[in-house]
């Protein structure tokens, strides 16, 4: 469900570019089947012409536990229990959604877009919202807009894909980075938006592009965006997402989850 020609894309960029240094993407396929079905999967990748060369099949025991000792960067996964589980033990980590209709997606630019309150930044804002209403949120914006949002539970990612950009920065490759990133917020750049910039640069990460909705619909940006996959806390986004053709991710994380769950 996941575009990985792209991830490959990058990693063939970056072997050009540093052909002696390993930091790269890695994909881990992770799976609680037992072992005897591990021919079928090596097929399976094969047939579809995939480079993926670690495998962690557990024999029906959730494979959560060893995401540390793989270093794990972001766990993706179709259960929503076991991403619950990785987010709780301090992973990056989502559940996945496909699209209901297919869209076509880049080969060459890997595309992420985030949410920001709850995915990159803490829910401390999010709270806010829910529990005392859109003015008070603004208010508290803009008195705190030079005290930077505590980080989410993707901040790491985000650096990492920003670790990855520097490389080609580094090469003069800027115009030509093949991971370009997206921060896609509800909220209202004049009210609220300025914490959000300054949080990020405070973190020394850059994001190419910001869209501030300020409340409208994210699934028509998303479509314009074509993103690979797409990021958000709350589910009404994830689901406006798939219906519009985008690969969405559910990060379980936050306030919004006891709101959703009511």
């Amino acid at each position: 469900i996941f575009n990985l020609q792209a991830l490959e894309h990058v990693n063939a960029r970056l072997c050009e570019l540093y052909p002696d240094d390993e930091e790269r993407f890695d994909i881990v396929l992770m799976t609680n089947n037992h072992a005897q079905v591990g021919v079928r999967l090596i097929n399976s990748i094969n047939h579809y012409g995939l480079t993926i060369e670690r495998f962690c099949m557990t024999g029906g025991k959730s494979p959560v536990g060893y995401l540390t000792a793989y270093l794990t960067n972001l766990y993706l996964s179709a259960d929503s229990e076991k991403v619950q589980e990785a987010i709780e033990a301090g992973i990056a980590s989502a559940t996945m959604f496909t699209a209901n209709k297919d869209v076509s997606y880049s080969d060459t630019e890997l595309r992420v877009a985030f949410d920001g309150d709850a995915v990159l930044f803490s829910d401390e804002s999010e709270q806010i919202v829910k529990e005392q209403g859109l003015d008070r949120f603004f208010e508290h914006e803009q008195l705190n807009e030079n005290k930077p949002l505590a980080q989410g539970p993707l901040k790491g990612f985000l650096e990492d894909l920003g670790k990855l950009q520097k490389k080609f920065y580094a090469k003069n490759e800027r115009l030509n980075c093949p991971i370009r990133t997206f921060l896609v917020t509800a909220r209202s750049a004049a009210s609220s938006g300025a914490r959000v910039l300054k949080t990020l640069r405070s973190w020394g990460l850059e994001i190419d592009e910001a869209l501030f909705l300020a409340g409208a619909p994210k699934g028509p940006i998303l479509v314009k965006i074509r993103p690979h996959i797409f990021f958000d806390d709350q589910m009404f986004h994830i689901e406006g997402a798939q219906k519009l053709g985008t690969i969405a991710a559910h990060v379980p994380y936050g306030i919004a989850q006891k709101y959703h769950k009511s």
